[in-house]
């Protein structure tokens, strides 16, 4: 009986122990507006969260978790590169096929800089302070200097590029080609793509994070999968289920936790168990829409954004078409996930 009532006690605690490290919903921070969303990006050192909206980016403080202000003119914004110690911040505009380059201090624009069709995912690779603009329709990366804003070179892809992640150790950049279900490896210091990485079983690639420790690669594909590769090799070594519509991974170091955020309505949260073991620990119910997300490195919270759904008045789809929902305007909103 004493052994059964130890056991008990041990299983209980454990129990409490996961239910300490789950993630929970915290808040929800209004935005407002009309019009879509893309990704979000968080400022850790300046206490900012990023939130692109159409033809502007809001801006949260963190301690707050209220609205401070917003970076105007940036029309079909999709992403926004932080590079802190330049105080500088660089918007992909996907409708203008230019970036614009942000005074963090004063929310305003300094410049614009041409880019290829349609820039979408983007980001700051610190060892050359440059910044990586990957164009959607123009199947391309367009290299910008950050500290004197102009074009270094353009780099042509094979296909239409998603999501990237930097290897500042390794001297590579990486990116998904969505519609040829591969990543390509690109050279910081030559700026020549050097491989491409198939995928398979995974199709449709949009959002990647990177275990730069570990030297894995998390990207989250359409066909409800993630798979980690060896950065070193390629070779895809894990995958596991995620769920349906994915639109962005994040890695938390520390916590060694990958995410994927899902239109579905959920973000997978799985344990980097192994060097080839992925393992689900939590499914983690959100909003229908909330597919972006962005990690805060210093308090392991969880950020994503959605709106109020809008009842569907319209005609039935077409078998396999893809329809967005319609919003409800001005319900737009952010929603924070955290363990405490």
């Amino acid at each position: 009986m004493k052994r059964r009532w130890l056991i008990g006690l041990v299983l209980l605690a454990l129990m409490q122990a996961m239910e300490a490290q789950s993630f929970k919903f915290l808040k929800s921070i209004p935005i407002g507006g009309e019009a879509g969303w893309d990704y979000l990006s968080v400022d850790a050192k300046a206490r900012k969260l990023y939130v692109t909206h159409a033809t502007k980016i809001v801006i949260v403080d963190l301690t707050s978790d209220k609205v401070v202000g917003e970076i105007a003119d940036t029309p079909g914004v999709h992403g926004f590169a932080i590079a802190s110690d330049l105080d500088r911040g660089f918007s992909s505009n996907g409708k203008e096929s230019k970036v614009s380059v942000v005074d963090l201090n004063t929310a305003k624009t300094m410049t614009k800089v041409e880019t290829g069709e349609n820039p979408d995912a983007i980001l700051f690779e610190p060892t050359h302070s440059e910044v990586y603009a990957f164009n959607g329709r123009g199947k391309s990366a367009t290299v910008i200097d950050a500290k004197n804003s102009k074009v270094v070179v353009t780099v042509p892809l094979s296909g239409k590029p998603e999501f990237a992640a930097a290897d500042a150790l390794g001297g590579r950049v990486f990116c998904n080609i969505e519609d040829k279900n591969e990543v390509a490896v690109i050279d910081i210091k030559t700026h020549a793509v050097t491989g491409s990485w198939p995928l398979a079983p995974g199709e449709e690639p949009s959002g990647m994070a990177f275990d730069a420790v570990h030297h894995r690669l998390f990207v989250g594909c359409g066909n409800k999968l993630m798979t980690m590769l060896d950065s070193d090799t390629g070779k895809v070594v894990a995958k596991t289920t995620i769920g349906a519509g994915v639109d962005a991974c994040a890695f938390d170091d520390s916590m060694q936790l990958a995410f994927a955020s899902c239109g579905d309505g959920t973000i997978t949260i799985v344990k980097e168990e192994a060097l080839d073991k992925l393992a689900v620990v939590q499914t983690l119910t959100t909003e229908r829409g909330a597919r972006t997300m962005a990690l805060d490195p210093a308090t392991h919270r969880i950020y994503t954004c959605t709106a109020q759904i809008a009842p569907d008045t319209g005609p039935s789809p077409s078998p396999g078409e893809r329809r967005r929902p319609n919003y409800v305007p001005g319900t737009f909103h952010v929603l924070v996930y955290g363990t405490e």
